[in-house]
């Protein structure tokens, strides 16, 4: 690229400073300026893996990583072939920010805190020269001798290149359409599911490490750590299964079935085991505690009365139809979810421009040269893990560069 270039990032996230930085330290001639619609930046970063920030995950195979994309899996292994977890590790590391892998393989800030990251980025923008404008809402955005003007609230801009990295922004998809593009109607990826039921009352905050769940009688599944909350389930095996029957539930308009088996365990070894639970302890009362680790003393309790046993019940006194029932009731507990919660900190959607209209070898739309795409305003959405930040790594560091190299 010649001297003097301007180029225009839409979006202050994690895409659009990750790509800044880039094209800017890679070619230093260009004029790069972020447009952000808040007062802030980086909002959602501060926020993400509980303020901790899950970065990235380890799966450092592409043809493994791609598999946890419910959208974009077959576009994005190229392109994890040029920039994923590894490079992403050694990018933060280069930056004097070093990253740590927990036992479920997200990663995360040695520091334990978004705020490295937010610094990170923030510091290393300044220095490369990266102009960031706050309060910069876009209106409008047309082309005129192969500049890009773009029209906010304050202000009218020039680009030569130009990069929307918005996420999920209904108002800038509908800016893209006007330029010509495809837009998947948007819906929610990552949700909690809304359940009022027996079972749940009075017990928010009990877990289970490892659940099966399942919904519309099998037709998507999961396993992962579950959390009953004041409003129903959460926790990641939710998040996952919300995430892979995204556009599914959006058509059923969140009212299906859902169904638990608390323990992943099969109803016939379960079975076996209350039996012989039943011929271990049989003057002990079945309520006093569970016999599964797993399974909390309240959670438990729940499921035994909803088993039709009785509080005064000891092992001996249940007949083969009640063990049956709690068997059942440990493996296949059916609940009905009757709408979502967005999970706030994770916020994802399913939908935007359309992959078909994208040079992934470039993130560079098929229809108007010298635009450029990154993160979750493309139809790319990851599991909860550290998956939908990776794509904005990939994706903002492989549009700068073909951007920087012009």
């Amino acid at each position: 690229m010649t001297d003097s270039k301007e180029v225009i990032i839409i979006g202050g996230g994690a895409a659009g400073f990750f790509a800044a930085i880039n094209m800017a330290e890679s070619n230093p001639d260009l004029k790069v300026t972020i447009l952000e619609k808040s007062g802030k930046v980086l909002q959602k970063v501060k926020v993400s893996g509980g303020g901790r920030c899950n970065v990235t995950h380890g799966c450092f195979d592409p043809k493994e990583l791609i598999e946890f994309y419910p959208r974009g899996k077959k576009e994005l292994l190229g392109p994890f072939h040029s920039f994923m977890t590894g490079d992403t590790i050694e990018w933060f590391e280069r930056k004097g920010v070093p990253l740590k892998i927990e036992d479920d393989l997200r990663m995360f800030p040695e520091s334990n805190s978004s705020q490295t990251i937010l610094d990170c980025f923030t510091e290393s923008a300044e220095q490369a020269g990266v102009k960031v404008m706050l309060n910069e809402n876009v209106m409008k955005i047309s082309k005129a001798d192969e500049q890009f003007i773009i029209e906010t609230k304050n202000a009218h801009f020039k680009a030569d290149c130009l990069l929307i990295a918005s996420g999920g922004n209904s108002k800038i998809w509908e800016i893209i359409k006007s330029l010509g593009h495809k837009i998947i109607e948007p819906v929610p990826s990552l949700f909690t599911f809304n359940i009022k039921d027996p079972i749940l009352e009075d017990i928010p905050g009990i877990s289970v490490p490892d659940a099966h769940i399942s919904i519309e009688s099998g037709l998507y599944e999961s396993n992962g750590p579950l959390l009953i909350t004041h409003w129903g389930l959460s926790g990641p095996g939710i998040l996952k299964l919300s995430s892979l029957a995204a556009i599914h539930l959006a058509r059923l308009k969140y009212q299906f079935s859902v169904t638990v088996n608390w323990l992943n365990v099969p109803y016939s070894d379960v079975l076996e085991h209350l039996k012989a639970q039943k011929n271990h302890s049989p003057k002990k009362n079945v309520l006093l505690k569970s016999c599964f680790e797993q399974i909390s003393k309240r959670l438990w309790s729940k499921l035994v009365n909803s088993a039709k046993i009785n509080s005064n019940q000891n092992w001996s006194d249940l007949s083969n139809k009640q063990l049956e029932n709690l068997a059942e009731k440990l493996t296949k507990t059916e609940f009905t979810s009757h709408g979502k919660t967005t999970f706030k900190e994770e916020f994802v959607t399913a939908g935007g421009v359309d992959l078909k209209e994208i040079n992934f070898k470039r993130y560079e739309s098929r229809i108007l040269h010298n635009l450029f795409f990154a993160g979750e305003v493309l139809n790319i959405d990851g599991l909860t893990g550290g998956f939908n930040f990776q794509n904005a790594w990939t994706g903002g560091y492989i549009a700068a560069k073909a951007i920087a190299d012009q």
